[in-house]
């Protein structure tokens, strides 16, 4: 699979999780590799070992998403160490969640600026280095349609605000030639929501399909819109979630 043989990827928050899978999954297709992390340089690390053992390049940057100016740079660091950027994946996200009086400002300005502000100064910085062909990819969630527990108010908010981003974007980038698409999954075997944990069963439920999804299903979702056979495609709120809001 050589669909993204010569382009060069940023995904955000790439160290782990979904966003591990989508980094290994576009070096499979041809891409070399540019991940942030927050703090867990030995994963960072261990997913470049992964990338560059598939015979592809990749780069580990730390930046913490709530700052725009790290963001900024660690576009500006993939362009000059690998000279172009043709997909950007806003992957990096928070999960803070609780009722609205256990919810401090602290919170609420963490969960924005990670979840809201982050995917935006990312695209804006990504855009610039981008031509025909430039795709703009980012991760959402099944609770910003369909919050079955209480709690979710706050993350459900932030991670629908990408619908509207996602929309105004592919508007603004279309006549570029750049697609602008959002991923949403749904109950994914993860560190934070492993298919093993005290509440999987019951929210394994909610699927049409009765499991969580394995990250490479979504990253699979996310090479898809990377590569060329997904030119047609912008705007679009695609969910990958098992049925969980059918």
């Amino acid at each position: 699979m050589n669909r993204l043989e010569g382009n060069v990827a940023l995904v955000t928050g790439g160290s782990r999780g979904i966003g591990a899978a989508v980094a290994l999954r576009l070096a499979e297709e041809g891409a070399d590799v540019v991940l942030t992390y927050e703090s867990d340089a030995g994963a960072a690390a261990r997913v470049v070992q992964r990338i560059e053992a598939a015979g592809r390049r990749a780069l580990a940057v730390r930046a913490d998403s709530a700052r725009p100016e790290a963001l900024t740079a660690a576009v500006d660091e993939a362009v000059a160490r690998f000279g172009r950027l043709d997909v950007l994946v806003n992957n990096a996200g928070v999960f803070l969640v609780g009722p609205l009086d256990a919810l401090g400002a602290d919170d609420v300005e963490r969960t924005l600026a990670v979840n809201v502000r982050a995917p935006f100064v990312a695209s804006r910085a990504a855009v610039r280095h981008m031509g025909t062909g430039g795709r703009v990819i980012s991760i959402g969630s099944n609770v910003a349609e369909r919050a079955v527990f209480p709690g979710l108010a706050l993350y459900a908010m932030s991670k629908t605000a990408l619908v509207g981003m996602t929309k105004g974007l592919a508007r603004e980038l279309g006549p570029r030639g750049i697609t602008v698409n959002l991923v949403v999954p749904g109950p994914t075997d993860t560190d934070s929501n492993p298919a093993g944990g005290p509440d999987a069963e019951v929210i394994a439920g909610f699927t049409a399909v009765g499991r969580y999804a394995e990250p490479a299903e979504i990253a699979a979702t996310v090479a898809h819109l990377a590569g060329p056979e997904a030119a047609y495609i912008t705007g679009a709120t695609v969910p990958v979630d098992g049925g969980f809001t059918v």
